[in-house]
């Protein structure tokens, strides 16, 4: 068994090498001196090898290879500045040693390893044309924010009521971040010829309320819009609809379960009267951002992130004095500006330990409520009254159905 597991080992690392060796080769000018086919399937084996005698020896022939491929690069650094083919050389016997000791790691990594020297082409034109600086801020800022700063902080409340859990908390601004990210990413994939409806929808996981606005404005500047503005607003109130269920899930995933049919209806409610409003209008071209706008906006985020952690606070607050309903008041209240940083609160009157009362599943409803009486008083600001007309009776017509589903 131990010979069958070496001659495995060494039959991985041979095809790692040769793997490699063939990308390398491929994307070889000719008449240009390179570490092919041989010298990484080679490579591969006598990491293989020297791991095989021992981790001394496996130093040892990692320190040569490094000392000559240092000497490879000084020569040709002057016509060939890049480090791909040395580094990949170094890694090719890295790979060699570890499968020996684990042969589907090397296996899966030095496909990886592969995959990521032939992409040289696209991987340049991504990095240096299709993704910009703003793009690129933004992802650092997402990364940061879910990989460094959400593992750091506490999972347990910090506050006398138990309410305030900044674990919880920075995950509902990292769904949130996520969401405007993909957002972001899907209209610049899509381009230009879906139009105002796929922009409004995706703009929806920013801010349903700054879309409704700003497509109230094109709906006043051009009459001719108002349908697809209306149907473009539903879409991204939508949006909105799926990211409240989003943090209420993350919040209490047993209040998100229970209301689960209600918000389905909302959601086929939403989406058939922006169908309808739809209709086929021509869709203007030229009201998609563009790769210099944000992805999503961090003082919108950290203003969620505040309005969740003050919420918090005062709806234990209210709830010690006043009990459930104190905190089903100011969840209310709250939905009026910010349905995320709400269905955080109401999330509240669903502890794990206890069933879910009514109370909580008619906040939820109550919560929606608040949120389209504040969209049709500024779908009118905004648009005027066709379009305020229009947003106002889809929107009755989305709380009615959402309120009739939690009926049955």
């Amino acid at each position: 068994m131990a010979f069958q597991e070496q001659s495995f080992g060494f039959l991985t690392a041979l095809c790692i090498g040769f793997l490699i060796g063939i990308v390398r080769e491929r994307l070889h000018q000719p008449g240009v001196m390179m570490a092919g086919v041989r010298t990484h399937t080679v490579a591969a084996l006598m990491g293989a090898v020297a791991f095989h005698f021992g981790m001394p020896i496996f130093t040892i022939t990692l320190i040569v290879t490094g000392c000559l491929v240092a000497v490879a690069y000084f020569k040709s650094f002057r016509s060939d500045p890049g480090m791909t083919g040395e580094v990949s050389l170094v890694m090719t016997v890295l790979l060699g040693g570890l499968a020996i000791s684990s042969s589907p790691l090397a296996a899966a990594l030095g496909v990886v390893v592969a995959g990521l020297l032939f992409l040289k082409k696209p991987l340049r034109k991504f990095s240096q044309e299709l993704i910009s600086e703003q793009e690129l801020e933004d992802a650092l800022i997402l990364f940061a924010a879910a990989l460094i700063v959400l593992p750091l902080l506490p999972q347990e409340a910090i506050d006398p009521w138990g309410a305030l859990k900044p674990f919880g908390i920075w995950k509902v601004v990292v769904i949130i971040m996520c969401t405007g990210m993909l957002g972001h990413l899907a209209i610049r994939l899509t381009g230009l010829n879906y139009g105002l409806p796929i922009a409004g929808f995706l703009s929806g996981f920013i801010s349903s309320t700054a879309a409704i606005m700003d497509l109230g404005r094109k709906a006043k500047d051009d009459p001719t819009l108002t349908s697809i503005a209306c149907a473009s607003a539903l879409l991204s109130t939508l949006a909105s609809l799926i990211l409240f269920a989003l943090v209420l899930g993350a919040s209490s995933l047993e209040l998100l379960k229970s209301v689960a049919l209600p918000l389905s209806l909302g959601s086929l409610s939403l989406l058939s009267t922006s169908a309808f409003l739809f209709q086929k209008q021509m869709i203007r071209r030229d009201v998609l951002p563009t790769s210099t706008q944000e992805a999503f906006q961090l003082k919108h985020v950290f203003v969620i992130a505040f309005s969740i952690s003050s919420i918090s606070l005062l709806s234990a607050w209210i709830g010690a004095i006043f009990g459930q309903t104190g905190t089903l008041i100011s969840a209310v209240i709250i939905g009026f500006a910010e349905i995320h940083a709400a269905a955080f609160s109401i999330s509240q009157l669903a502890l794990p330990q206890q069933e879910i009362s009514a109370m909580a599943r008619w906040g939820v409803i109550a919560i929606l409520a608040a949120s389209v009486l504040s969209k049709s008083a500024l779908s009118f600001v905004s648009g005027g009254k066709s379009y305020g007309l229009r947003m106002t009776g889809a929107l009755i017509v989305f709380i009615s159905t959402t309120a009739i589903g939690l009926l049955f």
